[in-house]
């Protein structure tokens, strides 16, 4: 497993512990589909409350270091 490169975290502490569609799709810099697919077969395992997904951020960085 990697560790995070000292540029990711700091960009990571600038995000909440629980992030949204659109923060994830800016944090990672992928296109809106790619980004749902990501959730949807769950590589990076999120919540869907009604229309809206809600990712923790640990689970960001646990698909990062995975990466």
């Amino acid at each position: 497993m990697e560790k995070l490169q000292i540029k990711e975290i700091e960009i990571l502490q600038k995000y909440k512990d629980v992030l949204t569609f659109r923060e994830l799709k800016e944090l990672l810099g992928f296109g809106k589909n790619k980004v749902y697919k990501l959730l949807q077969n769950g590589e990076i395992p999120s919540t869907k409350i009604g229309r809206d997904y809600r990712i923790l951020k640990i689970n960001v960085i646990n698909y990062l270091q995975n990466q």
